[in-house]
């Protein structure tokens, strides 16, 4: 007789309170621990609970500014420090990031709310930007050439941008910041970061981390903050800070580059998807389910990769909407310290209250809902996983991005219908594509407007990847080769012989 493996218990409340504990709650600022100015503190609270989980230090403008002079004296010396010493750091970061993953892991998930599976999910792929820009630290090449004219030479040098700021967002507290101090470091820019107010825990507990790596003092900077907009204006009204790199909305993201335009800073953004799953007639039925699912559910489907509209072939249409709705509606939802969990809450409850606007509207138009369409009961902002078919042409969720577990089936007759259905949105983040026709998959991804295209795969992010946008989902890219260029310049010099 066999049994099935016991599966672990929730953790418990005093597991919760130690690894709270080891979290830093000041600002880092030229290498210490402080107090904000004034002494004000900022509410980390947990979105399955509501309770609040730890106070930290709420950043002014003042301090904002002290920890740019921080960086700005500490920016030569980084600069000037050899690669591979840079990647080495990286590296140690690296390792003791993926060392301490189970505490990091609960960390994020008491924050953020997404089940510990996929917090261990993201403290892997977070680490891993550390490794990969630890590699491409000692990777900046120039360029030496003769001039097609002759008797010169042309010699090419990558440097450091200078200072940089980096605004992270709530989805992914490890992640997004990462992805962010990785390149910066290798490169050699000091870096200030302002995580989101919801999830600065992570971000603190991550700086922690790289200070026990070796960084020097003022290389790196976290000032969390509940008053973003007084932060980030005088910092981007100083010529001295270079580049600034924000993930998050694309209204926001307008808003900031405009203010860093006076100042011709350095911008790279990665903004908001709307993003289309396309599921060809030729397609594998078994895996696109299977890819859809992880496209939509992943981290409780808060995710500007979150497949957004799913397009599917009429004679395919009502097999994968009941077989999404059966694999939804099997996803037990709770808090994300509960092992069995699948599904998280919402960050809060203004979140859950737009997502549900968004399907009121849809099946107040017609829309008929296979599974979910409600929130679900408190405490914590939970909504259930919900399917929507028969969407009409004109309902928002068409058009707006939607931040939670909700999967709008539409249907398509024609290759050309379906790039014209998927094209149809202000934009170009990333876009999914289901079929067994090597010709189509090719001809798909080269028609369709999107920085990335995942053919048969329901996740598309990876750090040996460059990740970014086109049109509203923003410019630059990170991650891959490309990722650390966003943290360099190209200085030519022209040598006559």
């Amino acid at each position: 007789m066999t049994t099935s493996p016991a599966r672990p218990d929730p953790v418990d409340a005093a597991r919760e309170r130690a690894v709270l504990e080891q979290v830093p709650t000041g600002l880092l600022v030229g290498g210490a621990w402080r107090e904000a100015d004034g002494g004000a503190l900022l509410d980390v609270s947990d979105p399955a609970t509501g309770q609040v989980l730890a106070q930290v230090a709420d950043a002014s403008p003042a301090d904002a500014l002290d920890a740019l002079d921080a960086a700005l004296d500490a920016q030569a010396g980084w600069a000037a420090t050899a690669p591979r010493e840079r990647a080495e750091l990286l590296r140690r970061a690296f390792e003791l990031t993926t060392a301490r993953a189970d505490d990091l892991a609960l960390l994020m998930t008491l924050e953020m709310g997404k089940p510990l599976a996929e917090s261990r999910a993201e403290v892997a792929y977070g680490a891993e930007f550390l490794r990969w820009f630890s590699e491409e630290a000692v990777r900046a090449y120039g360029r030496w050439s003769t001039a097609p004219a002759g008797g010169s030479r042309l010699l090419t040098m990558k440097q450091p941008v200078g200072p940089c700021l980096a605004i992270t967002p709530w989805n992914f507290p490890l992640a997004m910041a990462t992805r962010k101090i990785g390149p910066a470091l290798a490169a050699g820019c000091t870096m200030l970061l302002k995580p989101a107010a919801e999830t600065p825990l992570t971000a603190l507990a991550l700086a922690g981390l790289l200070q026990e790596a070796g960084l020097p003092p003022g290389v790196l900077a976290v000032l969390p903050t509940s008053r973003a907009g007084a932060l980030v204006e005088p910092l981007l009204a100083d010529a001295r800070l270079r580049k600034l790199t924000f993930t998050g909305s694309t209204a926001v993201g307008r808003r900031l580059v405009a203010q860093a335009a006076d100042n011709l800073q350095r911008v790279s953004m990665e903004l908001g998807g709307n993003a289309p799953f396309l599921v060809f007639a030729d397609a594998d039925l078994d895996a696109a389910v299977d890819g859809a699912v992880l496209a939509k559910m992943r981290n409780i489907g808060e995710a500007c990769t979150s497949a957004n509209r799913f397009l599917v072939h009429t004679s395919l249409a009502e097999e994968f909407g009941r077989r999404l709705a059966e694999r939804l509606a099997a996803m037990p939802v709770g808090r994300g310290t509960d092992p069995q969990v699948e599904v998280g809450p919402l960050i809060t409850p203004g979140a859950r209250d737009g997502v549900h606007a968004l399907v009121a509207d849809a099946v107040a138009g017609g829309a008929r809902v296979l599974t979910g369409g409600e929130p679900l009961p408190g405490p914590g902002a939970f909504y259930a996983p919900t399917v929507l078919t028969q969407v009409h042409a004109g309902a928002r969720l068409r058009h707006e991005e939607v931040f939670g577990p909700v999967a709008p089936v539409m249907t398509f007759d024609d290759d050309a219908e379906a790039v014209s259905l998927a094209n149809a949105t202000e934009y170009g983040l990333v876009s999914y594509v289901f079929t067994q026709d090597v010709g189509r998959a090719l001809r798909t991804a080269e028609q369709l407007a999107s920085g990335m295209v995942a053919l048969n795969r329901g996740v598309v992010s990876d750090p040996a990847a460059p990740f970014g946008g086109v049109k509203a989902s923003g410019f630059g890219r990170e991650g891959g080769a490309e990722g650390i260029e966003e943290y360099l310049d190209t200085k030519y010099v022209g040598i006559q012989l």
